[in-house]
């Protein structure tokens, strides 16, 4: 029972006042019928917008045949989803999760059994880099080693190391005899849309191949098409040894994946790993339907013509309002606005525009359209933006 008209849900959410209850493509519509231009697609998880007809279709079809049947038996629609995307990666193994902070827990597990199967069970820890931002769970919050997120939860799981961002010197230094793996985000998401230049990431790629180290990559937010190729990774010309997936690969539907190459995976044999939920059959059906949309002729080619047409009107709000906002962050339509002002008195204006952004660190906004939107729906977003963006630039010069 709750109390003083308290809520029952748990207070770590810092909501705002607004209830959605329907919405299409790149549209939400508010309980009380009011349109907003979502550009936080559920933070980069509605890849295809929302009520996306294909996705809807596949998830229908899929409900009035089986929802779950457990990992007890076979799955044919787990091996054609992981099929499709070791066809479309460096990959050769897939497990399927349940979300984002899951997929890096089971790349922390292969990387280790990989090395303890190697015959270096000293081998353990993770180097990762500061700013990172890899989940919730005790063993990825560690991984991420930031201070404001691990306050009052006991003890840091050990077997993490974080070193400085684009930092050769101490990353070198780090590297020792406990070392299995570094985990990287090929671009920080949480932490501003700061990206890993790409001589970094090859850099990286280097120093593990002459360590007998393991490279992950955290592509939970960065995958699915989010930067304009099906995995920013593939921007720097370089292949990981494993890595993570999981908001826009079921558009929507909760799920998550780890990917990993058949040497590295060579540890994970029945029984070191499991997941009761993992691979269900919505899910599987989800993620098929977007990848059916994603591989199509020309889908991420839209990506980038759109990520290209937002950019520059963005570039010219930044040049008429320098004194609101400064640069524009991120690849593709993982997009980023740095802000002079406090991030979040553009984010309230742009709301009142009927237009939805979502913070990240450094003072950025994220701006993280479906990736189906429509050239008009960019210019429309544009306008609204620059509205906001002048409104709180006309408040600051009255102060």
């Amino acid at each position: 029972m709750t109390q003083n008209n308290a809520q029952p849900l748990y207070d770590t959410f810092a909501r705002i006042g607004l209830r959605f209850t329907r919405g299409n493509g790149a549209w939400l519509i508010s309980d009380n019928g009011e349109r907003y231009l979502d550009f936080t697609s559920g933070i980069a998880v509605n890849a295809l917008g929302h009520n996306h007809p294909k996705l809807v279709k596949a998830i229908e079809e899929q409900a009035h045949k089986l929802w779950h049947v457990s990992n007890l038996f076979q799955s044919p629609e787990q091996e054609k989803v992981a099929e499709r995307l070791c066809a479309n990666s460096f990959a050769d193994k897939v497990f399927f999760c349940n979300s984002g902070a899951e997929a890096i827990e089971c790349a922390i597990k292969t990387a280790r059994r990989y090395q303890y199967v190697s015959g270096h069970p000293e081998r353990y820890e993770i180097i990762t880099f500061e700013g990172a931002f890899h989940g919730r769970t005790l063993a990825t919050l560690a991984a991420g080693g930031q201070e404001k997120y691990l306050e009052g939860f006991g003890p840091k799981a050990q077997g993490f190391v974080q070193v400085p961002f684009d930092d050769e010197k101490a990353l070198r230094a780090a590297i020792g005899e406990k070392t299995a793996a570094l985990l990287i985000e090929p671009i920080q998401g949480e932490s501003g849309l700061r990206p890993v230049p790409k001589e970094f990431m090859q850099l990286l790629r280097k120093i593990c191949n002459e360590n007998g180290l393991l490279f992950i990559v955290d592509e939970v937010q960065t995958g699915m098409g989010r930067t304009g190729k099906l995995f920013a990774y593939q921007w720097s010309g370089i292949e990981p040894d494993i890595m993570a997936l999981a908001k826009g690969l079921g558009g929507g539907f909760p799920i998550g994946a780890c990917l990993a190459t058949k040497e590295a995976a060579k540890g994970m044999t029945p029984g070191t790993h499991g997941s009761t939920f993992g691979g269900n059959l919505l899910a599987m059906a989800a993620a098929n339907a977007v990848l059916d949309v994603m591989l199509a002729d020309g889908f991420l080619d839209h990506v980038n013509a759109m990520a290209n047409l937002f950019k520059q009107g963005l570039a010219s709000i930044i040049d008429r309002f320098p004194d609101v906002v400064e640069s524009i962050r991120g690849v593709g339509l993982l997009t980023g606005l740095k802000c002079v002002v406090k991030n979040t008195e553009v984010i309230a204006a742009m709301r009142d525009e009927k237009l939805l952004g979502v913070g990240a660190g450094n003072n950025v906004i994220r701006l993280l359209p479906p990736l189906t939107v429509t050239e008009d729906e960019i210019r429309d977003g544009l306008h609204r933006i620059e509205k906001a963006v002048q409104l709180v630039s006309n408040a600051h010069k009255q102060k």
